[in-house]
C-alpha cells in the first residue's frame, strides 16, 4: 500500500518556487491536501494532488486557535488517516502535531529523501534556490540538513 502523504501549503509553496513540486509525485505517487491548504496555494493543484477535508470541523476548529487555518485542517486530516505521514515546516504547527502522535517530515525532508533516491545530485543548490524565496530558515539547520546528505 502506497504511503498517505498530506502535503501543508509551506511545502507546495517552495516547491512550485524552485520548479521541483513533481518530487512529491516521483517520491509519494499522490500527495493529498485539504481545500483549506490549496486555497492557500492559490493555483491550480496537479491531477495527483488529492484534495480531502478533515470531516471533525470541531477538532479542526480548536486546532485553529493554536495554528494558522491551513495547518489546522492538514494536523486534523492527518489524525483522522492513521498512518500518514504530514509534511509540515511551521515551527509551531509541528510542534502541535508532535504532541498529538502525528508522524512528520517537512520539505527538508523530501529533499533528503528525494537525494537519497537519487532523484536530485545535491540538495544544497536547492536550498540556495529556497534562500532567495520567503521561507526563512537557521544556518544550523542548513548545515544539519547538508550534514544529513552528505554534503
Amino acid at each position: 500500500m502506497p504511503e498517505l502523504i498530506i502535503a501543508d501549503a509551506s511545502c507546495l509553496i517552495v516547491l512550485t518556487k524552485i520548479g521541483q513540486l513533481d518530487l512529491l509525485r516521483q517520491l509519494y505517487g499522490t500527495a493529498t491536501t485539504t481545500p483549506t491548504v490549496a486555497a492557500e496555494y492559490g493555483l491550480p493543484l496537479p491531477a495527483w494532488i488529492k484534495q480531502e477535508a478533515a470531516t471533525d470541523a470541531a477538532r479542526q476548529l480548536l486546532l485553529a486557535l493554536l495554528v494558522d487555518a491551513g495547518e489546522a485542517s492538514a494536523i486534523a486530516l492527518a489524525l483522522e488517516r492513521p498512518g500518514c505521514t504530514l509534511i509540515l515546516d511551521d515551527y509551531k504547527a509541528r510542534k502541535t502535531a508532535e504532541k498529538l502522535a502525528v508522524q512528520l517530515t517537512g520539505t527538508f525532508g523530501v529533499l533528503l529523501r528525494a537525494k537519497r533516491q537519487g532523484l536530485v545530485p545535491a540538495v544544497k543548490p536547492l536550498l540556495d534556490q529556497i534562500r532567495q524565496t520567503n521561507f526563512r530558515f537557521s544556518s544550523a539547520l542548513e548545515m544539519e540538513i547538508l550534514k544529513q546528505a552528505g554534503e
